[in-house]
């Protein structure tokens, strides 16, 4: 049942997950991939970072920076904004599967923000059938996640800032499946970030920005689908990069970026088999490990193991790191064309893919588009184009003075 769930969860919210340990003849290549539930929680739900190559840990701030780095928040120089993002996913082969979310931040005063996010994944429609293959009935599974952050500068370049999340997947609906019951999956999370802005200096005769960011995210108890089962970790994820800024003119910037990421979550071991390939057990019931580490363990001991429990070492461990790059050329501040790229190895997913995008602002409105091209394999967001919606609102200056004299 387990694997059932695992299957579902995986198929339908992300792509590179079913290879572990199995090994690709036509590419010689041994794969370990690592899988977690609740994978949703890693897809980027905006358009803008989608169009950077899945880049947004050190760029400057929005509404929805709640998901890459929380203490960016704090940076935000209007008083208020909401978002709203859309992204369908396998349109080419499901009409009714898309990630929604909705982003919301207000200004407490001028050295801290609070916000507020809702990730919704639909997963369409799915036919139960039980072992004759009879319809037993119609369900669509959907999860979602709600979070709320607050974000502090620490100073006038540094700010932190914390997330509470709280994930929901229901994949079931408690349908009986291979024999065992199951139920809707929860979990309690949290993300903790820094980030900072450097002062503005000269790069080539230009006023520059170096913006650096860091973020774990998605910190939290495992996800359990049945009481038969073993649960599953969710997300965990380290976030780390720069970013760079250059102010050609008054008119013409320039923003160049680079993320790069890590599951914390075990990698799966190299398993001790007899001669017709099934895992050999121990007394207990626990089966052998050749190489590697037991990877069921908790939520705190999986993030520390995940730095150095893969069975192919030292080596491995760096295949598990993601890239992605991304850049911006914004006129006016008005008119934005980004590209990127987004590199996973080919031995822990083999994602791979070019991404496009642009931007319109008009007075309090950001209209944002996103496009993925994948260059490796078929990727859920090929042919598919992402849109964000953004509204902000600046206090007057009556209200900003005011309030700089009640911060004050």
């Amino acid at each position: 049942m387990k694997s059932f769930i695992v299957a579902v969860s995986g198929l339908l919210a992300t792509t590179g997950l079913f290879a572990q340990n199995q090994f690709d003849r036509a590419k010689e290549v041994q794969l370990n991939t690592i899988t977690t539930a609740v994978p949703f929680l890693g897809i980027t739900p905006d358009s803008k970072a989608g169009a950077m190559g899945d880049a947004g840990v050190s760029t400057l701030p929005d509404v929805n920076s709640i998901h890459w780095n929380s203490a960016k928040l704090a940076f935000l120089e209007d008083d208020m904004g909401v978002g709203f993002s859309y992204s369908p996913w396998l349109r080419a082969i499901v009409p009714d599967m898309s990630l929604s979310y909705l982003s919301f931040f207000k200004k407490i005063n001028t050295n801290s923000t609070l916000g507020a996010s809702l990730r919704y994944f639909s997963l369409g429609s799915i036919t139960f059938t039980d072992d004759a293959g009879n319809n037993i009935r119609d369900f669509k599974p959907s999860e979602f996640a709600v979070d709320v952050a607050y974000a502090l500068k620490l100073s006038k370049r540094v700010s932190t800032g914390v997330a509470l999340r709280y994930v929901n997947s229901n994949l079931t609906g408690g349908t009986i499946v291979q024999g065992a019951a199951t139920k809707a999956g929860n979990s309690v999370a949290f993300d903790a970030s820094v980030f900072y802005r450097s002062n503005k200096f000269k790069l080539a005769g230009k006023d520059a920005y170096v913006n650096l960011g860091a973020n774990i995210s998605n910190v939290g108890n495992k996800m359990n689908y049945s009481t038969s089962t073993t649960p599953d970790f969710i997300p965990t994820t380290l976030r780390f990069g720069p970013s760079l800024q250059i102010d050609v003119d008054e008119f013409n910037t320039f923003t160049f970026t680079a993320d790069v990421s890590k599951l914390l979550v075990p990698t799966p071991p190299v398993y001790q088999l007899d001669s017709v390939g099934r895992k050999i057990y121990d007394a207990d019931g626990n089966p052998l490990i050749s190489k590697g580490k037991d990877p069921n363990v908790s939520p705190a001991q999986g993030i520390l193991q995940s730095f150095n429990d893969a069975p192919g070492g030292g080596k491995e461990e760096l295949h598990e790191f993601n890239y992605s790059f991304g850049a911006e050329y914004l006129y006016n501040k008005q008119i934005a064309v980004r590209t990127g790229y987004f590199y996973e190895h080919p031995t822990k997913g083999n994602r791979q893919y070019i991404t496009l995008g642009a931007g319109l602002k008009y007075q309090v409105l950001n209209i944002d588009l996103a496009y993925l091209i994948p260059t490796t394999q078929v990727n859920p967001l090929s042919n598919t184009l992402r849109i964000t919606i953004r509204f902000t609102l600046s206090k007057s200056k009556e209200e900003a003075v005011n309030q700089d004299k009640i911060d004050g």
